[in-house]
């Protein structure tokens, strides 16, 4: 960045957890590393913390609020924030935070961008004009071909003003070398594996329905063999039931023994090693699906719904697989070709999967991220 030390503040719900909220910190490092001053607005959350280790900073407002009166008096906070510190750019990564950063914006002259992260319901003319906030940026981010097309079908937008800037996965992260033996024992430990452990088969993400555990359990009822050891592995907030419902299902379709489920883990980068095979198989489409990418830039296949994000970043019968959604004989089929796959055909889809993955880098997301800022500056 040549400008004056620009300063772009980025407005969000929260920074409790999820993809929003790490992209969120990873693009204010970026900042920071290019030149410019970092800020986030948030109501606040464990994540905040970390903004201060790389010289970003956070600032606490109730903006995971959607009560008209909070949004409208945050207008005046932002405002305020905006003319303080001389902010340039207002990024807002979600639409009631949107509303009060596009309004704070036109007050103070400030610029205004979004980040289109996901496809948002259309119950009715009035939820298509609440999410409309989202493609009334000086530019518009869209996490994805996919994201771009919906908003083009949705919405009116100059299509001039979008640009396709796809999640990063964070290859230091993200990498073979980088496994822990002492965390892939401790892994085997909590979730019980046996001590010979048949292939294991990972289906990472939160529980929820849209997610399609169901359907990938069924899948695993359907093969003709249990020579396999399956860990659903995510957070169950407020899918407290559907957990339940999983939990039941397991014994009723012969899978006892064979399926875990696991609540979501730091170790992620071992919970992939320890796999022969990843499977995201979401029956609504994905916005971008960062869980297909991170299993393959650590050398594993993977089989992701065919529709959506996975689109875009799986090549089919080279580093993966892609089923129709919900269809569960066609989910079966592919799980019992991945199992019985020979070691040369798994090593060169490992080669692969991991130069596929290197394509959507985390540094070529955020220096994409910092040209569309310098764009506007």
């Amino acid at each position: 960045m040549t400008y004056h030390q620009p300063v772009i503040l980025q407005v969000l719900p929260s920074l409790r957890s999820g993809g929003v909220e790490r992209g969120t910190l990873e693009i204010a490092r970026a900042i920071v590393r290019a030149g410019g001053k970092a800020l986030v607005a948030s109501s606040g959350g464990p994540m905040a913390a970390q903004l201060a280790g790389f010289g970003a900073e956070h600032i606490t407002l109730p903006l995971d609020s959607k009560n008209p009166l909070t949004m409208w008096l945050n207008v005046g906070r932002l405002s305020r924030l905006i003319l303080k510190h001389k902010v340039d750019i207002i990024h807002a990564r979600s639409r009631a935070p949107a509303w009060s950063a596009y309004l704070a914006a036109q007050h103070t002259s400030c610029h205004f961008m979004t980040t289109f992260h996901g496809t948002y319901s259309i119950q009715n003319k009035w939820k298509q004009k609440y999410n409309s906030i989202m493609t009334r940026g000086e530019r518009v981010i869209a996490i994805s071909q996919f994201i771009a097309d919906h908003i083009q079908k949705n919405y009116a937008v100059d299509p001039n003003n979008i640009r396709i800037i796809p999640r990063g996965v964070d290859l230091k992260l993200f990498n073979p070398a980088m496994r822990s033996q002492q965390r892939i024992i401790e892994l085997i430990r909590e979730w019980r594996l046996p001590e010979d452990a048949p292939p294991l088969i990972l289906f990472p993400g939160r529980i929820t329905r849209w997610k399609g555990q169901d359907v990938f359990l069924r899948a695993l009822a359907a093969l003709p063999h249990r020579n396999f050891f399956a860990v659903i592995l995510g957070d169950d907030k407020k899918h407290e039931q559907y957990r339940m419902e999983l939990e039941a299902l397991i014994p009723t379709l012969g899978l006892e023994g064979h399926v875990r489920i696991a609540r979501h883990t730091n170790y992620i980068t071992e919970a992939y090693m320890l796999s022969k095979l990843v499977v995201s198989t979401s029956i609504e489409p994905e916005a971008f699906g960062r869980v297909v990418l991170e299993a393959q830039a650590m050398g594993k296949p993977v089989i992701a719904t065919n529709h959506g994000g996975p689109q875009e970043t799986v090549i089919p019968n080279v580093t993966g697989w892609l089923v129709a959604p919900g269809n569960i004989e066609a989910l079966s089929v592919k799980i019992q070709e991945a199992l019985t796959l020979d070691e040369a055909s798994l090593q060169r889809m490992s080669e692969d999967a991991i130069a596929n993955a290197h394509r959507f880098s985390l540094e070529k997301m955020c220096a994409r991220t910092i040209g569309v800022y310098e764009e506007l500056l």
